[in-house]
């Protein structure tokens, strides 16, 4: 898997998965299909690089499976990564 660089004005890493690590402005995460607060205008991380980062964004690397040809891709890649690594529900009665 060949590491890329992101495509600007994408953020489907900062919109798409569900986080459950604080972040700033969102002191209980985000939802899945939220947009983080912390993307400004051009959809950049205002916080990239800074230690209030949580380490799940740090961790995240761009690369061709995720990214793919276009932001719509990439946002649909991560909309199913978040759908099938959700928990299992129990049904109980």
């Amino acid at each position: 898997m060949k590491l890329i660089v992101c495509r600007p004005h994408c953020a489907a890493c900062c919109i798409a998965p569900s986080i459950t690590s604080p972040i700033p402005g969102m002191p209980d995460g985000k939802p899945a299909g939220v947009p983080c607060v912390q993307l400004d205008q051009d959809l950049n991380c205002k916080i990239f690089g800074q230690p209030e980062r949580p380490s799940c964004c740090s961790g995240l690397q761009a690369n061709e499976e995720m990214c793919g040809q276009d932001r719509i891709y990439a946002l649909q890649w991560l909309e199913q990564l978040e759908k099938v690594t959700q928990p299992a529900t129990s049904h109980r009665t």
